[in-house]
């Protein structure tokens, strides 16, 4: 059989892909991850008993801003990275937005408090916990998030891999907020990065193994 021959046995029977398919995937997927993370912070955690009360603060709404838009921010570059040969055009830039927001913000909390008080803003009374917490509750949103680029044809394995780790993050940061105690903008600036940059680091690893095609 020669090469032409077998290309159009190949192509028979191909469909055209719905021009939004990566994009209802990763929907999928993002839900799937914050109903997983949701039901584990329950079961592990429960919802933060003064929740109620902590609806009027700023700072409750302001870390929820954060990991939301940290997730906007990640479906953007996963998006791009799910395809082949498609450049990742402003969503680097858009990724460190939010960051550079709050650690502008923690570094004016920290210069307006005194020297003895600083310390206690950076570590809070979870820092322990706080980042294997959110890795633990990216976990559903990591494996939906896999799914979804098998379905796609990422060539960048390990960054498609660190974008789902980084978008896991976010989306078990937004559910861990509801349980989190802690307000002070420098305990979110690092221990809110380290939480996310755990599951990161985890798609990096298996980004090679698990979405090789």
């Amino acid at each position: 059989m020669r090469t032409d021959e077998l290309i159009g046995l190949l192509a028979q029977d191909a469909e055209p892909v719905a021009q939004h398919a990566i994009e209802q995937r990763f929907a999928v997927a993002a839900l799937a991850g914050l109903a997983g993370a949701t039901v584990l912070m329950l079961a592990l955690f429960g919802l933060r008993p003064d929740l109620l009360q902590t609806l009027v603060l700023p700072m409750f709404w302001g870390k929820l801003l954060f990991a939301a838009a940290l997730a906007v921010a990640g479906v953007a570059l996963l998006r791009r990275l799910a395809r082949p040969g498609l450049g990742l055009g402003h969503s680097l830039a858009l990724l460190a937005l939010p960051p550079v927001v709050l650690w502008a913000l923690a570094a004016l909390v920290l210069g307006q408090a005194a020297p003895a008080e600083r310390m206690a803003l950076i570590l809070g009374s979870t820092w322990r916990s706080c980042p294997f917490n959110i890795a633990a509750l990216s976990v559903p949103a990591l494996a939906a998030l896999f799914w979804a680029l098998r379905g796609a044809a990422p060539t960048r394995l390990a960054w498609a891999g660190a974008g789902a780790g980084l978008l896991a993050g976010a989306l078990g940061t937004l559910v861990y907020a509801l349980h989190c105690p802690e307000m002070a903008a420098p305990f979110l600036a690092v221990w809110y990065l380290a939480g996310m940059a755990l599951p990161t680091a985890l798609g990096a690893l298996l980004g090679p193994r698990l979405l090789r095609w």
